[in-house]
């Protein structure tokens, strides 16, 4: 009676070399995120950082998100290379609107059989994100689970961590009437609202490579989430705003509210900022007001 080879954990659908691969394809990327308060190299068990030198009441600020379905558009029009970017400008926005400096981020990348070369480029993405915001990509976790997910699918999902002196934490605390509100442009959608635009797209599927401001949609679509953190720490060394809220899921009548003392309320003059054409597109194809907001 033959007996039954030993059984490998590369038969069981988990290939450690090419796990390996990848540590070694993204050292370039992720040593150009570094900065000085980072201690040890990658591949340590946890990542160390060091609080930076002169602070004197120290406050840390996590946030985590991940890039929900615009993953599902990125995957089908080949777009790894950015949705990295999406993902930390989920949390770093988060982070700076409370007056917090990005520090750094972990990412987590869950497919269902490791493609070397994409996963490269998706953490790529990750790390140019990174350097946008200022922040060091000081670890992560790359996960191969067979049987889990649709073949040649992934998931992202990332944390970060920023600091910030206790008395310039930014809470919304001191908003008061007659305060002026101002919008910084964002570039699309950003990560925001992906199952209602895929809805609305598979209404209007030939609209995909139509042109709206001299940009094919899926283009305009898949643009990443802007990283704000380098502007806003530059507007901190002249004034510190009173309030800074991030627009995400919930939109602009959510989001806002979240910074306002409760006796107080927002007016926004709609027509006063320009309509990226992507929203123009949306609007177009049946989307209520109150949802566009």
């Amino acid at each position: 009676m033959n007996a039954k080879p030993p059984l490998t954990y590369k038969q069981a659908g988990v290939d450690i070399d090419a796990g390996e691969q990848l540590v070694e394809l993204i050292k370039g990327p992720v040593k150009a995120t570094l900065r000085p308060e980072v201690l040890g190299s990658l591949g340590g068990f946890g990542g160390m950082f060091a609080v930076p030198a002169g602070m004197q009441d120290p406050v840390m600020v996590a946030a985590t998100d991940g890039v929900g379905t615009k993953l599902k558009l990125a995957m089908e029009f080949d777009a790894h290379d950015s949705v990295g970017i999406d993902l930390v400008a989920m949390c770093v926005n988060d982070l700076i609107v409370q007056g917090a400096e990005p520090l750094f981020f972990l990412d987590y990348f869950s497919t269902r059989k490791l493609d070397v070369r994409l996963a490269e480029r998706v953490i790529s993405g990750i790390a140019k994100g990174c350097r946008i915001a200022g922040a060091t990509l000081l670890g992560g976790e790359t996960a191969e689970h067979p049987g889990m997910g649709a073949s040649k699918e992934y998931d992202l999902a990332g944390f970060s961590v920023g600091i910030v002196e206790r008395k310039s934490i930014i809470d919304g605390s001191s908003v008061a009437a007659g305060d002026l509100v101002i919008g910084l442009a964002s570039s699309g959608p950003h990560s925001n609202g992906f199952s209602l635009i895929r809805a609305a797209l598979a209404q209007n599927p030939a609209d995909i490579d139509k042109i709206f401001g001299g940009q094919r949609l899926v283009d305009l679509l898949l643009e990443p989430t802007r990283i704000y953190v380098q502007a806003l720490l530059k507007l901190f060394q002249l004034q510190r705003p009173k309030a800074l809220a991030h627009i995400t899921g919930g939109g602009l009548t959510e989001n806002i509210p979240r910074v306002l003392p409760n006796s107080l309320a927002a007016h926004l003059r709609k027509a006063a900022w320009p309509e990226p054409p992507v929203f123009d597109w949306l609007r177009s194809t049946g989307i209520a007001e109150n949802e566009m907001h």
